[in-house]
């Protein structure tokens, strides 16, 4: 049994757009119908969604197959979170609420197992192919992809210096966090928003990493074009809200 391959890191290392889309239904049966729908990515949300372990797995088995990488966000920057979701089979993390160089550092070294990291050592996990794949614990990490999310002042002031540190592969900028932060609470769209979101995505890339950024569907081309190399156009809760809001309408 081989390691899977990480199309999704590798694409991000071309300098290849990969457009996802944001997943906070914790079902397996949406991640499903999600990950055939033709997207390169689809974010499985537990910071701000009801998702838990046991659930993210069943998500990960029903997207296998599909054309989508999944991304699984833990809740937290924190060590035994990363260690589980790896276990289960997770390669793609984003790790919200990043600000510094030690944050960063840390966040890859729970993705790695001793002498590089602190990540916990199980041989027969689902990652490991239940103990088929060969070399897993020495290989794993080819496959990992670590992302962090830049969403504070603080996090933008350090950007250049996250950036660089070995092991992350793209800096994720966080609307709605970065907006409160800058003291537009509820209103990423704010023009100071903007500015400093793309000259983020700027900041990233003459870094080496990819940036990355959620926004609506209207937004996505503008994302692009200035730069940000993952991209996700939707969240799936949203479509449901504005679908069935505009059914209803129809007959009311």
């Amino acid at each position: 049994m081989e390691l899977p391959v990480n199309r999704f890191k590798r694409a991000l290392k071309a300098g290849k757009p990969q457009i996802g889309i944001w997943s906070s239904f914790s079902s397996h049966i949406v991640a499903e119908v999600l990950a055939h729908a033709g997207f390169d990515w689809v974010l499985l949300d537990t910071e701000h969604s009801p998702n838990e372990l046991p659930m993210v797995q069943a998500q990960l088995q029903a997207m296998t197959g599909g054309t989508a990488t999944p991304i699984v966000r833990p809740a937290w920057n924190d060590m035994v979170l990363i260690k589980r979701y790896l276990d289960i089979g997770a390669q793609t993390l984003l790790l919200p609420y990043v600000q510094t160089v030690e944050e960063a550092r840390n966040a890859v070294r729970y993705t790695r197992y001793p002498p590089q990291g602190v990540r916990g050592v199980a041989g027969s996990t689902r990652a490991a192919g239940y103990g088929r794949i060969k070399d897993y614990m020495k290989r794993a990490h080819e496959e990992l992809c670590v992302l962090v999310q830049a969403e504070t002042r603080l996090a933008l002031k350090n950007l250049e210096a996250i950036a660089a540190v070995e092991g992350i592969d793209g800096v994720f900028i966080g609307p709605n966090d970065l907006a409160a932060d800058l003291g537009h609470l509820g209103n990423w769209q704010h023009p100071d928003v903007w500015k400093a979101m793309e000259d983020a995505a700027k900041r990233i890339r003459s870094a080496g990493k990819a940036p990355g950024i959620l926004v609506g569907e209207a937004d996505g081309k503008r994302c692009l074009d200035a730069g940000f190399l993952f991209v996700a156009v939707g969240a799936d809760v949203g479509m449901l809200v504005r679908g069935s809001d505009a059914l209803a309408a129809k007959y009311k």
